[in-house]
């Protein structure tokens, strides 16, 4: 099970995080996450699949098109919990910002997301 998790934490990045098309992304949170899901960024927290969604939609436009999520180191998993230490950055490039999601599964799911920006 740790693996699929695992795989999961890489997914977010790939198919939520980094995918600029709403309504692709949309499908891929409602596959990924439970339908009461909580996003814990700076600031308010939100709920479910639609407010997600929207959330990185607002993330992404401060962001210019060609940065993109990426692990930076293999996610791990405890049980239910999962730790992704990730950067964004101009595709190819280094990065120009860091961070870490920590993840709280339900059914192989996300329940929670908890986003961490260090630099």
């Amino acid at each position: 099970m740790s693996e699929t998790l695992a795989q999961l934490m890489k997914e977010n990045l790939d198919l939520v995080w980094n995918e600029r098309d709403p309504v692709e992304r949309l499908k891929a949170i409602k596959r990924m996450y439970t339908e009461t899901a909580v996003l814990y960024e700076p600031g308010e927290p939100v709920t479910g699949h639609e407010q997600i969604n929207n959330s990185v939609t607002a993330v992404q436009r401060n962001l210019p098109p060609t940065f993109r999520f990426s692990l930076l180191k293999p996610a791990m998993i405890n049980h239910n919990l999962g730790r992704a230490i990730w950067g964004v950055g101009p595709e190819g490039q280094a990065e120009v910002s860091t961070g870490m999601d920590i993840a709280l599964f339900e059914n192989g799911r996300i329940k929670s997301l908890y986003v961490f920006l260090e630099s």
